[in-house]
């Protein structure tokens, strides 16, 4: 059994992204797994680096204080799960908050002497899987874009932090003009990744 940390980043409490949350949630537990879920909005988590936080960044005594509970569920966690939409073809600020503010030096990555490449810290982390929703067309985030956010998290944050994790990515596409039949396809496909995780 795995403890799973489930990360969701989205306002509306029936959003598209709440109902891909509960779904990955159900298949983690029907495993076996045991899910903490994390839901940015409805725990109110502040985005913004704090003044004493960004100052004592490079010190070494950042300051965690703030974010103590949030870190604690992340060591505690072997695999983690992201849900959210993407806008603008970017995660939303309280996602990217997170990351600002929860994958610091000391928690998620060392520096190093020269401040050349960092020294992951998540090194227990055995998987990672982000699931998005974008308005946009396939096409678009693909060939105008470059898949970004893909990009982003795969390449700038885990494999900065946690090379080890496997890393996948599922997102639904022309979002705004789903109907029920694609998204329950899309749902169903959430439930099978999460449950081989």
């Amino acid at each position: 059994m795995a403890q799973v940390l489930l990360i969701l980043a989205h306002p509306l409490e029936d959003s598209f992204c709440a109902a891909i949350a509960a779904r990955a949630a159900a298949a983690l537990e029907a495993g076996g797994d045991g899910v903490d879920v994390l839901d940015l909005y409805r725990e109110d988590f502040d985005p913004h680096l704090s003044r004493s936080e960004r100052l004592r960044y490079y010190t070494d005594r950042p300051d965690h204080s703030a974010v103590a509970d949030q870190i604690r569920r992340l060591q505690a966690a072997d695999k983690v799960v992201l849900v959210f939409p993407q806008w603008w073809f970017n995660m939303p600020a309280v996602l990217k908050g997170y990351f600002d503010r929860v994958f610091q030096p000391g928690v998620a990555f060392d520096h190093t002497p020269g401040y050349g490449q960092i020294r992951p810290r998540l090194t227990s982390l055995q998987a990672v899987l982000a699931v998005s929703t974008l308005g946009s067309a396939r096409w678009v985030s693909a060939l105008f874009m470059g898949y970004p956010v893909d990009r982003q998290l795969r390449r700038g944050i885990v494999r900065a932090c946690a090379p080890q994790a496997r890393f996948r990515m599922l997102t639904c596409y022309d979002t705004e003009k789903i109907d029920a039949a694609r998204r329950e396809r899309f749902l169903k496909r959430v439930e099978r990744t999460a449950a081989t995780l």
